[in-house]
C-alpha cells in the first residue's frame, strides 16, 4: 500500500501527499511532541516534515519504507528546533497563570505523566529511541536507518535508556 503511494508521490500527485498526511499525521505529530514537549512546535515540525516529504520525493528510493523516511525527517527537524532552542532561550511569562490541578486525578494518569515525565529528561538519542520502540512499535532496524547507527547502537541506547527510567521511576513501584 505504501509502495503505491510512493510511486504516485515520487510522481506528483497531490492526492498521494494528502492521503500519506492522513494516514502518518497522527504519529508523526505525537513522535514530534514526544521530542520536544511542546503542542505547537510539534504541530510546526510535524507540518514541515510532510513538507520537506514533497519537496524531496524524488531522491527516496525504490523499497525505502515510508514510514522510516517520515520518521527520519520528523526526527531532523526537531533535532534542529531543539538546537534552536537551545540558542535563542526564551524568558518565561511573570503573569502568567498557574495550571491548575485536578486533586481526584486517577493514578494511572499520574503514573503516565511520570513516565512521560522521565522520558521527556532523556537524552535526545535514548529519547527517541524509547519514543520509537515504545510509542510507535519501530523495529531496531528501522530505528537504526532513522537515526543513521547500528542496531546495535539502538540496543545500547535503548538498555541505558530504560535503566535510566527505572532509576528515575522506582519510587512509583514502592508506592
Amino acid at each position: 500500500m505504501d509502495d503505491q503511494l510512493l510511486e504516485q508521490l515520487r510522481d506528483g500527485a497531490e492526492t498521494a501527499l494528502a492521503e500519506m498526511m492522513q494516514r502518518y499525521r497522527h504519529p508523526i505529530v505525537n513522535f514530534c511532541y514526544r521530542l520536544l514537549g511542546n503542542a505547537s512546535d510539534a504541530d510546526d515540525v510535524a507540518q514541515e516534515t510532510f513538507v520537506r516529504c514533497y519537496q524531496t520525493r524524488h531522491r527516496l528510493r525504490t523499497g525505502a519504507k515510508l514510514s522510516t523516511w517520515l520518521f527520519t525527517i520528523a526526527r531532523n527537524l526537531c533535532l534542529d528546533r531543539l538546537r534552536y532552542r537551545n540558542r535563542h532561550p526564551t524568558e518565561p511569562l511573570e503573569h502568567a497563570p498557574e495550571p491548575v490541578v485536578d486533586s481526584n486525578l486517577v493514578d494511572n494518569r499520574e503514573i503516565g505523566a511520570a513516565i512521560a515525565a522521565a522520558v521527556a529528561q532523556l537524552p535526545e538519542d535514548q529519547r527517541t529511541v524509547v519514543v520509537l520502540t515504545e510509542y510507535h512499535d519501530l523495529s531496531y532496524a528501522e530505528i537504526a536507518e532513522i537515526m543513521k547507527c547500528s542496531t546495535k547502537s539502538v540496543e545500547t541506547r535503548l538498555y541505558r535508556a530504560r535503566l535510566e527510567l527505572r532509576r528515575r521511576l522506582t519510587h512509583l513501584l514502592t508506592n
